[in-house]
């Protein structure tokens, strides 16, 4: 029997499916949680909590999560309906002694191998991260921009959703503030592998993706290549190339200069102290460098003999597309490391960028310190959160690692934690932070131009 096709565009029926829509996607989530709070928790331990009055003043992103099983099979991505991100990244020279250390991915190399050697020693180790999307946006964007747009203050506050992006699109383009939203918005895609070529030399799997969407595979390259050299890792697959971000991989050797750099209010005005900021600075104003920073690391480029940049943020790894682009404008290539995102609310931004970030950039330093231990780094940061400490706890576990720390003084204005925290540009909180540390190895600075006169100094 042919079905009644009326009934489906019946407005009663339209009317009942909007009712229940959302009904339906609050269970789906409660049992995410559920099946999915464990799993979740161990594949992104530093995912942040996110406090009672967030959950209560941000947009909703519920949806994002989708249900998966233990048992479910990864399966390869389709590019007709996933996207894929492949995050820049820094090889790094395997250790003499290690070359017998198994792959943890069989490569398949792409040029024809020797028949006396097959699959050559491996020469470099790389660690691989990969961020997985279904396509199918979980919500409509118009309730989350209007959420957005009430909190910044372009719209009323009491403003409907319709009011307040009408309100909005009289000030504004907002189809730059849909892109930068998708990412928050498009479900996370768990299970899920995808083939690389990388270099075009040779090919590996990546995956599978994490209960939150997230790959990570440390990998051998079977090939030599001098350090310097940049490869380009795409998706090993014939389709159109927009479905996948390709990934910049950097050869660089063991010994030399490196620089370590927070990116929110250090390289580039955020705002952190103030969630309100963080919002208007991440999805509708035009991103801007930090006065006089992109003119320094253009000089540390210099001064350090072209050194390896490493770009270790909390923001979530959801804002990668957004916060690339900002740094290929302004700051050299570098890995940008940023943080696990679990979470499905918005609150989880502000948050990502609050909550235990110390514990988070710790555990990135010591990775880096594996990855390069016998390189000297340049530490920079600024004082809106934990990177002080930060930086501090790892220079005392490894002495010698850690050249010098620059701390840049982010001033009191617009600050409402302030009155909270009015230690937070004291001399006590940075001497507690870098105790025990030559006084020599640290700066707290107001003018780029400081941190570029020490290093002249450090590097004579």
């Amino acid at each position: 029997m042919t079905p009644n096709n009326s009934l489906l565009h019946n407005p009663i029926m339209s009317s009942l499916e909007t009712y229940l829509r959302p009904a339906l996607q609050t269970a789906q989530d409660a049992l995410v949680t559920v099946v999915d709070s464990f799993q979740l928790r161990k594949d992104a331990p530093f995912s942040p909590d996110i406090p009672k009055e967030l959950l209560e003043s941000m947009p909703d992103l519920s949806g994002r999560l989708l249900l998966t099983f233990p048992w479910t099979k990864p399966r390869p991505v389709d590019p007709t309906q996933h996207s894929v991100w492949i995050l820049d990244n820094t090889a790094y020279r395997v250790q003499p002694g290690q070359d017998k250390k198994v792959n943890k991915h069989k490569a398949d190399p792409v040029l024809e191998a020797s028949p006396d050697e097959p699959f050559p020693p491996p020469r470099w180790e790389v660690e691989y991260v990969a961020a997985y999307f279904s396509r199918e946006t979980c919500r409509d964007a118009s309730h989350v921009i209007a959420d957005i747009a009430r909190l910044v203050g372009l719209a009323r506050g009491s403003a409907s959703e319709e009011e307040g992006l009408g309100e909005l699109k009289d000030k504004l383009d907002i189809t730059p503030i849909k892109k930068r939203l998708e990412p928050f918005l498009n479900p996370i895609l768990p299970r899920h592998t995808i083939r690389v070529n990388i270099g075009d030399v040779e090919t590996q799997t990546l995956g599978p993706s994490t209960s939150s969407g997230i790959s990570s595979d440390l990998l051998r390259l079977h090939f030599d290549a001098p350090a310097g050299t940049q490869l380009t890792t795409t998706a090993d697959i014939d389709s159109p190339p927009c479905w996948a971000v390709p990934g910049r991989t950097v050869l660089a050797e063991p010994t030399g200069w490196g620089v370590i750099s927070d990116i929110d209010d250090t390289i580039k005005i955020t705002g952190t102290l103030s969630p309100v900021a963080v919002l208007k600075s991440t999805f509708i104003d035009t991103p801007t460098p930090v006065a006089g920073m992109p003119e320094l690391y253009t000089d540390l480029v210099k001064l350090l003999a072209d050194p390896i940049f490493f770009y270790l943020s909390g923001s979530p790894y959801n804002l990668y597309p957004f916060l690339r682009s900002f740094r290929k404008e302004h700051f050299p290539d570098g890995t940008m490391i940023l943080r696990d995102a679990s979470w499905q609310n918005l609150g989880g931004l502000i948050s990502s960028l609050s909550v235990d970030v110390k514990t988070y950039k710790v555990d990135r330093l010591e990775k880096m310190h594996t990855w390069f231990p016998d390189r000297q780094f340049f530490c920079i940061g600024d004082s809106t959160q934990k990177d002080p400490e930060s930086y501090g706890e790892i220079a005392r576990r490894h002495a010698g690692w850690i050249k010098a720390i620059y701390i840049r003084r982010v001033a009191d204005e617009n600050d409402i934690q302030g009155a909270l925290d009015p230690d937070r540009n004291s001399n006590k909180r940075f001497e507690t932070a870098f105790k025990g540390l030559d006084e020599k190895m640290w700066l707290v600075f107001d003018d780029a131009d400081e941190v570029r006169r020490d290093v002249q100094l450090l590097t004579r």
